[in-house]
């Protein structure tokens, strides 16, 4: 169990190092609080000290997120990172320092002394770092210790003051010398009780004796199960009243959910289970039904129904909670609330857009060719109509349009220009539709000649050849020219010369080479061109203006990349063309050009996707200048208010006197880069309407009158003059030749405001005395290197920006709302808020068109912080049944303005809902009568009926892997009828998965069979899997704590190399990925084949010898590690088979029995852990030490992109077939699955070594032997009969899988696929286990097994019986004999195994209690 500080402290943490290390130093002894206080008042104090840094809001939300413990991961990550140092003995607190640990501050000295010659350690996106100097030379100094205690606190104040001074990095991480070894209960999962059909009986006898399960209660109305003549009443009674439907509904999903308003919240109904009165009716039922209809079909229209589809996960809403708590409470700060608050929230904040595009319209571009007029295109046709048209798959369309631009930024002198002028004349050859430019980067110098220069000899050469001729014959003579060049050398005069010779001889070399060449104009364009535009070395690439990164230059993937470029960019061009946006009438290149990704220039500080902002919503806590100690205490939001509160301006407002962008310019305006910053955010001012600039003093030592001469004059000016003379004056101030002029000051400010601005600089900004930064409404760039400029073009392109993305919209809200008192702050200040909140999906303005009668409302508390939350939900669903406590839930956690919208079915064939439902989730910890914890939230079911027969299903988060560790029940039929008592269960959580998508980079497919393999620092293989061909997909079993993701051994890292990975915690281009598991979000990895694999296929038939389907650990743990060298297989009989429920469980033991009683070759029986018992986990090593065999529990996380079933049974069909290839170790060639309903006759060594004939799988079709059943046999018509053709139907009670043969046709992928498209059908594959790989018998073949491998009864005459080799107990559906019945009577020797095996289990039962009572007497 992890301390509530700890988890506080990473919930603090979120909001940025600053107030985490606030918060440490507030509660770095609070622990000595533990001893004398209750855990209730300790729980109170460090809620108390959370709220000095969080406010009422982020209190409530610390409350639910504590008592969901969702940072308990967090915690625990750090303390298993700690565990692999590993802590010294009977240290309660140790520091690491690069790998030497030390358990008291006196090792601090002697540890750090020798520290440099040691490996620094790798540290975490997580870690969490004492702010200060941000050296990189110093030694790192990892604390592992307990916030709160006085060993972390003797510790922390000799690392904070040592890491202040920037003698050291110090590190914190957590760790709990003795952490209590009782496990917390987690809420955020649901238990559902699904109502089984009772056709077939399928419950254990062992334990129910003398229970009438036929009974029926007549009087019984409470829960779900209601008496039928009862129902008809109400149906009766209801048909015609849609609205007393609809409530009597609601009340009925509810199956006991206590929902109760509370905290004043009126309006909120009571619904409670099987109180079905006073039932409440509305007057006009016709009203009611007519307003229903009408909003279904706005909801439609407007695409809301769809958007808002419920499928929530609760760790996720409390991130949506506090990311928007941040923006609600910020826009209530500004002053900004109701309606006017929602607006602004829904505003289309733009996303950075990572494909910026340079305007391509720029004379010094040589254009090589024009599509639109050209004679050579003339023939195409010319209307983008053709766009429409429909083509095979990559044809690239022939339009007279200049659609495809590629312009090559060359030095005609540099060796990889020769390529890529080849390459473009490839294009230009091949008629591909694409205009090709040039802009060639050449020597500017006026007396530099062709003569004396090879580049400026080219550049003006094809000038002459673009005059006297024509510009295709100039790219040919380039083409020719560079030909001249041997392999490894570069262009020269002499070649020129000559060539210009050869080729022109009545040409005169003086006229065109010399120094009055008259071919040399627009020399100087490109080069200047090429500077504007900010772009980085040579040789580019833009492709319709966006530039190619590096990476993307070498000509030989250039050409499939472009070719690639035009296909997707034609998917754009045709959205246009049917959007009207492009027309005939329309020029193509200035339709590209006026996108909002087009910019006068590329500057990768201002167009950089990685943003800081300034957090404005804070209000100053003083109104001067001159108490700087007091100001030093403040934190970045209070000091962030104190300047922009004081801050002056030389402002150009628009003519409705407001500016939309507010630039400050920090810096020292005593140096010569400073003023030129300066000036040029003041040039931009002059030009544009709207931008107003602030100036920060930075100087480069500490402030004085000597250095602050500038700024104090500057300071002047705008306190006394207007804004276009003090601008002036200061241009004129600035400019270097005014720099040394006398100035008399009338005003100026005190030497504390400066140190105010330089300790901003310092705690905010984070620049070093001295450094430069540009913040535009908000968002900080810088600070800047001592080189790099920010010129006049980079403050219009940042102007730009700026507005283009969500400025200008502020803007115009905020002059909608008539605030004209500090307009321009509130558009700076808004602006920052909403650009820096993170970006999810588009907000909805949800409006009903009628709602008197079908929509529930919730009011919030008045001149508070709410939540508008809107709900859409068919009141007869399981998502009903989810939603409707999460709600409640989410009204007690935060203030909310709720929606509640009954969206019902018009017609109902069944009934909709056939399970109870209970979901577990606490706003708040919850303490007993004595102040102590609660033992935890627990999904409780009350009210139940007794008469029908239940199954319980865990309804889990997507990361989560649970499983049953203790119930006497049998939690697969839940007879209450027959159970004395409570039932209980619990459930454990074993991991936490590790998930992710893989991608070949070199195909952009999925690497199938690649493998990885998952570990720790001391074990660094404990788990492996293989990547499906379903979106890359894989999982691994892990916990919290850092991983390391490898490329497994042998093939996968001989031809495979990982090259970059998302949300990891290494290096995007490190082989070996490490991830620190403390959340539950996914993983990205992107693969590439070596440069010298890239022919060779992983799962090729001649890799096996190198290891290929070795493995060393399965997916699932648990198995016997092999050696990577081992090479010779074990001879093992490998026997799959699931079961759920004591009666199953019964039946699988049996059938264990039966196979090893007719076999001398080794088993091991793999079984599906996910819904085994614990009573038969507890047993079945007891049975294999009897009957030795081995046996491993195998697990396997449902995707959570693959259809998901609902039904328990149908979840374990799914199981049976779609996982197949990666539920086992790469290690195991052959599987058999049998039934746990079967008995087995014969000795399976021979199934496994049958002869497939190629096919993946083998089957036994279904026998047509007994005639009487013919009426049954559903395959001998319809879909069936015409999908199989000759083939028969086979079932799936017993088949063998040739695992090797299977992953390399990649059947699983297909089946998946197959499954995917097939099962969003509910009628489809009602049998789905066997339903899907006879539908799928065309692609993935099945071997026809011998018919004597599976009898039974229900389909097989008794004929055959005698040759039988397994037995298979089948559901008749014309007697519809119980299972325990029929296996006595059809199988002789079933009951003698029965008795044998509940020999087995007395015994072993016997002996547990004798292991708690000795008296026992067991006889053995």
């Amino acid at each position: 169990m992890t301390p509530f500080l700890l988890e506080t402290s990473e919930f603090i943490g979120e909001d940025g190092n600053e107030k985490f290390w606030q918060f440490v130093d507030t509660v770095k002894e609070l622990t000595v609080y533990k001893q004398g206080e209750s855990v209730r008042s300790y729980y109170n104090l460090i809620l108390k000290k959370a709220g000095q840094f969080l406010t009422d809001l982020q209190v409530n939300l610390l409350r639910f997120a504590l008592a969901l413990r969702s940072y308990s991961p967090a915690v625990q990550a750090f303390q298993q990172i700690a565990s692999d140092e590993p802590p010294p003995e009977a240290c309660p607190a140790f520091i690491s320092i690069h790998g030497q640990h030390g358990c008291s501050t006196k090792d601090l000295k002697k540890l750090l002394k020798a520290a440099a010659g040691r490996p620094k350690p790798y540290l975490y996106n997580k870690d969490h770092t004492y702010p200060g100097f941000n050296k990189t030379d110093v030694p790192i100094v990892i604390l592992y210790a307990e916030i709160g205690t006085k060993k972390f606190t003797s510790f922390h104040k000799v690392l904070s003051e040592k890491a202040g001074e920037g003698t050291l990095i110090y590190v914190l991480r957590h760790f709990v010398a003795n952490p209590k070894p009782k496990k917390m209960l987690l809420s955020g999962y649901g238990v559902e009780l699904a109502i089984k059909s009772t056709e077939y009986k399928a419950v254990d006898d062992t334990k129910v004796k003398g229970a009438n399960a036929e009974e029926d209660n007549k009087d019984e109305v409470q829960g779900f199960i209601l008496d039928n003549r009862f129902l008809i009443c109400i149906w009766n009674k209801l048909h015609n009243n849609i609205t007393c439907y609809i409530l009597f509904l609601f009340q009925f999903l509810s199956l006991g959910a206590q929902i109760s308003s509370s905290g004043g919240h009126s309006g909120l109904p009571v619904f409670s289970p099987g109180r079905l009165r006073p039932m409440l009716c509305l007057s006009n039922p016709v009203a009611t039904r007519s307003e229903f209809i009408a909003l279904q079909s706005d909801c439609h229209t407007a695409n809301v129904y769809k958007t808002l589809t419920f499928r929530f996960y609760i760790y996720s809403i409390l991130d949506i909670l506090r990311g928007e708590a941040r923006v609600l409470e910020g826009l209530h700060n500004l002053g900004i609330k109701g309606e006017h608050q929602g607006k602004l929230l829904r505003l289309p904040v733009n996303a950075v857009d990572d494909s910026y595009a340079l305007d391509i319209r720029h004379p010094a571009i040589m254009w090589i060719n024009d599509i639109e007029n050209d004679p050579v295109y003339r023939n195409w046709p010319s209307g983008v109509q053709e766009l429409l048209r429909a083509t095979f798959p990559g044809v690239i369309r022939q339009i007279r349009h200049n659609l495809f631009n590629l312009v090559l930024f060359l030095d005609p002198v540099r060796e990889e220009s020769v390529e890529l002028v080849k390459l473009a004349e490839l294009f230009y050859k091949h008629k591909i539709p694409l205009r090709i430019g040039f802009v060639f980067v050449v020597d500017t110098k006026e007396e530099i000649d062709g003569f004396s220069d090879a580049g400026v000899g080219f550049f003006r050469l094809l000038n002459y050849i673009a005059d006297e001729y024509d510009l295709s014959q100039a790219l040919m003579s380039m083409v020719s020219l560079y030909n001249q060049v041997e392999g490894g050398e570069t262009l020269s005069v002499d070649t020129i010369s000559a060539y210009l010779k050869r080729k022109f001889p009545k040409a005169k070399a003086e006229r065109i080479l010399g120094v009055e060449s008259e071919y040399d104009d627009k020399r100087q364009d490109g080069a200047l061109f090429y500077k504007k535009s900010g772009l980085g070395s040579l040789p580019l690439a833009l492709f319709n203006g966006v530039p190619l990164s590096p990476d993307e230059m070498d000509p030989d993937e250039l050409e499939t990349l472009i070719l690639q470029r035009i296909m997707d960019t034609t998917t754009t061009f045709q959205r246009a063309v049917f959007m009207g946006q492009l027309t005939e009438d329309s020029n193509v290149v200035d339709h590209l050009m006026e996108q909002a990704n087009v910019v006068p220039r590329m500057n990768p500080l201002i167009l950089s996707t990685d943003r800081k902002y300034l957090d404005f919503t804070s209000k100053p806590v003083v109104d001067d200048w001159d108490d700087t100690t007091m100001f030093s205490y403040y934190d970045s939001r209070d000091k962030t208010a104190v300047m922009a509160k004081r801050m002056k301006y030389f402002t150009n407002a628009d003519e409705d006197g407001m500016s939309a962008v507010t630039m400050w310019i920090a810096g020292d305006f005593e140096t010569v880069s400073g003023r030129k910053l300066l000036l040029g955010a003041l040039k931009r001012v002059k030009a544009s309407p709207g931008v107003r600039v602030g100036v920060i003093d930075n100087p480069s030592g500490k402030p004085s009158d000597d250095n602050t001469v500038l700024y104090r004059a500057i300071w002047a000016s705008l306190l006394t003059q207007k804004n276009k003379a003090a601008a002036e004056f200061v241009q004129k101030l600035l400019r270097e030749e005014s720099t040394n002029m006398a100035i008399n000051f009338l005003q100026h400010p005190k030497q504390t405001c400066v140190l105010l601005q330089q300790l901003f600089c310092r705690d905010v900004l984070k620049l070093s005395p001295g450094q430069q930064a540009v913040i535009s409404n908000g968002r900080i760039l810088g600070p800047f290197e001592e080189q790099e400029e920010f010129t006049v073009e980079d403050f219009q392109l940042l102007e730009k920006i700026t507005l283009s993305s969500s400025a200008e919209k502020v803007k115009a809200k905020v002059k909608l709302m008539g605030m004209k008192a500090n307009a321009s702050d509130l558009v700076m200040k808004v602006d920052a808020l909403l650009t820096a909140a993170p970006k999810g999906e588009v907000r909805r303005d949800v409006h009903f068109i009628k709602d008197s009668h079908s929509v529930l409302r919730l009011s919030p508390r008045e001149n508070e912080v709410f939540y508008d939350v809107v709900a859409i939900v068919d009141p007869l669903t399981r998502e009903a049944q989810k939603m409707s406590p999460l709600l409640i839930v989410l009204s007690q956690v935060v203030n909310v303005r709720l929606q509640v919208f009954m969206n019902c079915r018009a017609k109902l064939s069944e009934m909709p809902l056939k399970s109870f439902y209970r979901f577990v989730l606490e706003s708040d910890v919850n303490f007993l009568a004595n102040n102590t914890v609660s033992p935890g939230p627990v999904a409780r079911f009350m009210e139940l009926p007794e008469s029908p027969l239940l199954t319980l299903i865990m309804i889990t988060p997507e990361s989560w892997m649970v499983q049953a560790v203790s119930s006497p029940h049998d939690l697969d039929n839940i007879h209450l009828q027959e159970v004395n008592g409570v039932v209980t269960a619990e459930y454990e959580l074993e991991h936490l998965l590790l998930e992710g998508h893989c991608f070949d980079l070199s195909t952009g497919q999925p690497p199938r069979g690649l493998q990885f393999t998952l570990g720790m620092s001391r074990d660094p293989l404990m788990y492996d899997t293989i990547v499906m061909a379903n979106l890359g997909y894989f999982q691994l079993k892990a916990n919290p704590g850092a991983w390391t993701l490898k490329l497994r051994k042998g093939r996968s890292e001989d031809i495979y190399q990982i090259l970059t990975h998302d949300g990891t915690d290494s290096p995007a281009d490190a082989g070996d990925v490490l991830v620190v598991l403390n959340s539950f979000h996914s993983k990205i990895v992107k693969v590439q084949k070596k440069a010298d694999k890239m022919n060779e296929d992983l799962l090729s038939e001649n890799s096996e010898s190198k290891g290929i389907w070795d493995s060393i650990a399965s997916i699932t743990g648990g198995g016997s590690k092999k050696d990577d060298g081992e090479k010779k297989k074990e001879d093992v009989l490998n026997i799959f088979s699931v079961a759920s429920g004591h009666l199953y469980e019964r039946f699988l033991r049996i059938m264990m029995l039966s196979v090893l009683r007719h076999t001398k070759t080794p088993v091991k029986f793999w079984f599906l852990k996910n819904y085994l018992s614990p009573s038969f986990k507890e047993t079945i090593a007891h049975m294999a030490e009897k009957y030795g065999f081995q046996y491993e529990l195998v697990q396997y996380k449902w995707p959570r992109w693959l259809h998901q079933q609902t039904e328990k049974q149908r979840i374990i069909w799914g199981y049976k077939i779609l996982f197949l290839d990666v539920l086992f170790p790469l290690a195991v060639d052959k599987i058999i699955f049998v039934d746990a309903d079967q008995i087995v006759r014969a000795d399976l060594k021979d199934l496994r070594d049958f002869d497939l004939e190629g096919a993946p799988y083998g089957y036994t079709p279904f026998c047509d032997s007994r005639r009487e059943m013919e009426g049954y046999r559903f395959w001998k018509s319809g879909y069936w009969a015409s999908h199989l053709g000759h083939r028969k139907y086979h079932i799936s009670a017993l088949y063998v899988v040739d695992l090797k043969k299977f992953r390399k046709i990649a059947a699983g992928d297909r089946l998946r696929g197959q499954y995917q498209a097939l099962s969003q059908d509910p009628n489809s594959l009602s049998n789905l286990d066997q339903d899907l790989p006879n539908n799928m018998i065309h692609q993935v073949a099945i071997k026809s097994l011998p018919q004597e491998w599976m009898w039974c009864e229900t389909w097989c005459d008794d004929t055959s019986k005698v040759s039988a080799k397994t037995i298979d107990l089948c559901n008749n559906p014309k007697t519809k004999e119980p299972k325990l019945t029929a296996a006595a009577r059809i199988v002789p020797e079933w009951v003698e195994y029965d008795n044998e095996i509940k020999q087995l289990l007395g015994r072993v039962q016997c002996l547990t209690k004798l292991t708690h009572d000795a008296s026992v007497n067991c006889q053995l």
